[in-house]
């Protein structure tokens, strides 16, 4: 008898289990498959897609229909961690990422003002100076009666004569 080792001893073991629980063979069994969706073939760019008539359960898939978000468009926790996120790389001075991580916040949630304001901040540090104006005034017509719109406004000023001079 030669000696059992690795998967042929599992095998072994599976086997011996089904035969003392008053099974004849340790088979795996296939879990059920649902029938697959017929779909139609792909059409290629500029040809059209009504070529042939769709069969019962069948779908046209378009070369566009394959470029779909993963994600839902509006995600209020996704852009609440995205802020998170964002915040942590704006205190360890990595603007960029946290520029990246306010855009997909308000990705997420285009009416959440907090983002807009961090963006600017971020915006501010990297001296994109035309697109933090935009993202402060994004933030104020949104939250016009923030408690620091005064603040903000007077930043949007600040970045104007900023633009000013550089344009001297």
């Amino acid at each position: 008898m030669r000696a059992i080792r690795g998967m042929d001893w599992l095998m072994w073991a599976a086997a011996s289990l089904a035969i003392a629980l008053g099974g004849t063979q340790a088979r795996a069994q296939k879990p059920e498959e649902k029938p697959a969706q017929k779909q139609a073939p792909m059409t290629e760019p500029g040809e059209s897609s009504s070529k042939r008539p769709l069969e019962e359960g069948e779908t046209r898939i378009t070369p566009g229909e394959a470029k779909v978000p993963v994600q839902p468009k509006y995600d209020p926790l996704r852009a609440e961690k995205d802020v998170e996120v964002g915040q942590h790389y704006m205190r360890i001075h990595q603007y960029d990422a946290a520029i990246d991580r306010f855009k997909d916040a308000i990705d997420a949630r285009p009416t959440y003002a907090l983002p807009y304001k961090l963006l600017g901040e971020a915006q501010e540090k990297r001296k994109f100076y035309r697109a933090a104006i935009e993202s402060y005034e994004s933030y104020l017509e949104i939250f016009p009666h923030a408690g620091d719109a005064g603040k903000v406004r007077k930043r949007i000023e600040k970045l104007k004569g900023e633009l000013e001079k550089r344009r001297r």
